[in-house]
C-alpha cells in the first residue's frame, strides 16, 4: 500500500501550512479521485505522495518503507507539464531510456498512437499532447507500483484526453496499479474512479 500518515507540509517557517494533516490510503488496483480547488494544495500532495518533497510532519510510505531515495521509484508522478519532466537536449529515445532495462511495448505505443519517427525527435519538437504520451509511455513498465496523476489532461484535445485514459487505466488493471488521479473536474472523476475523495482538503 502507499501510505500517507498525517502529513504536513509548507515551503517556509514564516508561512502557514500548505498540507495541514492530511492522509490517505491507496492499495494496489486502486482508482481513487481527489478533488481539490485551484490553490488548495493538490500539487504539494502530490510532490509528497511521489517523493519529489518531503513532509515536515507525519510519514510517506509504501509497504511500510520509506520511499526509495536511489534508483528508480515505484511511485510515478505524471504533472500538467510533460515539458518540465524531460530534458530538452535529449532527444525521445534517451528520454524514455532513463528506465534501464525497459522498452516500452508495442502495444502501449500503439495505444498511444504514437509514430516510428518520435524516438529520434526532440521535446521541443512534439506538441503537449505528444509529450503528456510520452511521459505515460516512459512510466507505463513493470517496475511502477502506484501512479499520482496530477491534472494530466485538463489542457488536452478531447481525443488525446480519451487516448491517454484508456491506455492508463487499462495498463493499471492489467497490472495491479494503484492510482489517484488529482482534478478538479468532478465528472472525470466520477468516469474513471472507484472512489472520489472531495474534502480532504481544508481550503
Amino acid at each position: 500500500m502507499l501510505e500517507a500518515y498525517n502529513v504536513y507540509f509548507k515551503y517556509d517557517k514564516s508561512s502557514s501550512w500548505v498540507i495541514d494533516d492530511l492522509s490517505i490510503t491507496i492499495k494496489p488496483g486502486d482508482v481513487i479521485g481527489l478533488m481539490g480547488k485551484s490553490g488548495c494544495g493538490k500539487t504539494t500532495f502530490a510532490r509528497l505522495l511521489s517523493g519529489y518533497i518531503n513532509p515536515q510532519k507525519g510519514r510517506v510510505l509504501i509497504d511500510n518503507n520509506p520511499l526509495p531515495k536511489k534508483g528508480y521509484s515505484p511511485v510515478q508522478l505524471i504533472s500538467q507539464h510533460p515539458e518540465k519532466a524531460m530534458n530538452p537536449r535529449w532527444k525521445i529515445k534517451k528520454v524514455l531510456d532513463e528506465v534501464k532495462g525497459f522498452t516500452p511495448e508495442n502495444v502501449i505505443l500503439d495505444s498511444l498512437d504514437l509514430s516510428a519517427e518520435f524516438p529520434e525527435r526532440y521535446p521541443h519538437e512534439l506538441s503537449g499532447g505528444e509529450l503528456q504520451r510520452i511521459c505515460l509511455c516512459r512510466i507505463l513498465n513493470p517496475y511502477t507500483k502506484y501512479i499520482i496523476a496530477d491534472e494530466i489532461s485538463g489542457m488536452l484535445d478531447t481525443i488525446t484526453q480519451a487516448n491517454i485514459w484508456n491506455t492508463l487505466i487499462s495498463f493499471a488493471s492489467r497490472n495491479n496499479i494503484g492510482i489517484l488521479i488529482i482534478s478538479h473536474d468532478e465528472s472525470l472523476l466520477k468516469r474513471l474512479c472507484n472512489q472520489v475523495i472531495i474534502d480532504l482538503f481544508k481550503s
